[in-house]
């Protein structure tokens, strides 16, 4: 294993976008910063499961899919020429370990040294929660989807979606423009997502099919046939489709924390008014962590970044003043 003698001020463990924008702003504030990213690419799970997907809650962009979102933010963390993030992809931190005034992180490809970390893993390792009815899993990637890598795959077809979230009415609204038709399945009578959306949705050439559950799943000649069952009755509708896209949210495991050694509250990072965990030089950001009216929402990661880095910045530099505002960055 490769020992890299390098002590770096600042590793970002997770390249997901919070995690890339804070290697960036790390860089406004001339750290020298790694960042290390599981997975073979920049991006988290929005490059590796929503790269079609339409991100509405970042400031500045009306919308933005989520692989022009990471394209973007790629670019904005490697401007710097001096303190330009050194960044280490399809690369997992095994372990990491305080040793004075330094940590010793060991992965899967090196030994590296930092003096302060900020965890952005954002939930962990994530996984589709599958459908309730047993059915053929030679229909997944083929008829049966649980995300979407390319939106002109369901170019005039006719296309289901279940699920009832933000997430599953952003694609029935996203395949609307290029499905022949779009039915999204939910099996309560109201929708869970934001306001505006739900209105975008009801104004949609959507066909909304609730309460209803489904029921069975099968391969016809004429295509997919969906049984439903009314819920909370007796009614039942059948449905033949071409695809099916399963929109019920993930499970996240984010067992590296614990077996980092880092203190779980509710199965995140609990942080305080500075990102700061109970364990000095340890922080966290994005859906990684917990607080008092923590908000999951891409925006409010990247708020959080700035506070984080800003603090290291003081705590290795004091000598250095906190910027009071934006402009007042060269």
């Amino acid at each position: 294993m490769q020992h890299d003698t390098h002590l770096y001020d600042l590793t970002v463990i997770g390249g997901g976008p919070i995690g890339m924008f804070a290697a960036f702003y790390a860089g406004l504030r001339e750290l020298d910063t790694q960042l290390i990213e599981s997975l073979p690419q920049l991006g988290g799970q929005v490059a590796a499961l929503y790269p079609e997907k339409i991100i509405r809650d970042v400031a500045g962009f009306p919308h933005i899919k989520g692989r022009e979102l990471v394209h973007s933010l790629q670019e904005q963390m490697l401007q710097f020429t001096d303190f330009k993030p050194q960044v280490f992809c399809d690369e997992e931190v095994l372990s990491l370990e305080k040793q004075g005034t330094e940590f010793v992180l060991t992965t899967t490809k090196r030994v590296t040294h930092t003096r302060q970390i900020i965890v952005a893993i954002g939930g962990g390792a994530f996984s589709p929660r599958p459908l309730a009815v047993k059915y053929d899993p030679k229909l997944d990637g083929k008829e049966v989807f649980y995300f979407v890598k390319n939106v002109a795959d369901f170019t005039g077809k006719t296309v289901a979606i279940a699920g009832g979230g933000d997430s599953a009415i952003d694609w029935a609204l996203t395949l609307e423009k290029v499905a022949q038709k779009v039915y999204l399945i939910h099996r309560r009578p109201r929708f869970r997502g934001l306001e505006a959306n739900v209105k975008r949705l009801e104004a949609s050439n959507v066909d909304l099919v609730t309460p209803f559950n489904l029921s069975e799943l099968t391969k016809q000649p004429a295509g997919l046939e969906l049984q439903l069952k009314q819920a909370k009755g007796t009614e039942q509708q059948r449905l033949t489709v071409d695809a099916l896209l399963v929109n019920y949210g993930f499970t996240a495991d984010n067992h590296v924390l614990r077996d980092w050694g880092l203190p779980l509250e509710h199965r995140a990072l609990p942080v305080d008014q500075n990102m700061a965990t109970s364990i000095p030089g340890i922080y966290g950001i994005g859906d990684t962590v917990t607080y008092a009216g923590k908000t999951k929402l891409i925006a409010a990661g990247f708020g959080e970044a700035p506070t984080a880095i800003n603090h290291i910045a003081e705590t290795l530099y004091p000598e250095r003043k906190q910027p009071l505002h934006s402009t007042s960055i060269a």
